[in-house]
């Protein structure tokens, strides 16, 4: 086998797009605007059924690559193995770190009954009391620099190795032999 499974490559497409989407929009568009702004609540609407969406898609994906059989590790160093599990890993502990501390700064705020549920109550008047809002701009920022790190990794594979590394999350054959036929 020399691929991951179709399925997984596209949520890992789906969610990265997603991910990106979220913390270049939800960090830097979101916090620009004042609480009092009229914007802001159809920002905030977005962004937590975005969050939301990436948790769900990011369960799947979990259980996904869990109950899939994936290709053999590229040959290389036994560090930049260890490195790439690693930052792969911590990945998925800082997407669902996001998704929790958005859900708590949600729950603290009351944003559901705000957001959702047409209480007509104004937003808090700066959601950096809550300290779960903080944790989210930090984990943000550390999901940033792992993103980084794994472009980075891509960037070594494709460019200094030259071993094609990115086909085993791309769409095709899955096995090589199915390419002869």
């Amino acid at each position: 086998m020399s691929r991951y499974h179709p399925f997984l490559v596209a949520l890992h497409w789906l969610t990265a797009f997603m991910i990106l989407m979220a913390l270049l929009v939800g960090g830097p568009g979101l916090a620009a605007l004042e609480n009092t702004h009229p914007d802001k609540l159809f920002g905030l609407t977005g962004h937590m059924i975005w969050g939301g969406v990436i948790g769900v898609l990011m369960v799947v994906r979990l259980m996904m690559r869990l109950l899939t059989q994936s290709p053999p590790a590229p040959s290389g160093a036994k560090s930049l193995k260890t490195g790439a599990k690693l930052s792969h890993w911590g990945m998925y502990a800082l997407v669902f770190a996001m998704v929790g501390s958005g859900l708590a700064t949600a729950v603290q705020a009351d944003l559901f009954a705000i957001v959702f549920g047409g209480s007509g109550a104004p937003l808090p008047e700066d959601f950096s009391v809550y300290a779960t809002r903080v944790a989210h701009g930090v984990i943000a920022t550390a999901l940033l620099g792992f993103i980084g790190l794994h472009l980075m990794g891509w960037a070594y594979h494709q460019f200094v190795l030259r071993d094609g590394l990115i086909r085993r999350m791309w769409f095709g054959k899955r096995h090589p032999a199915q390419a002869a036929e």
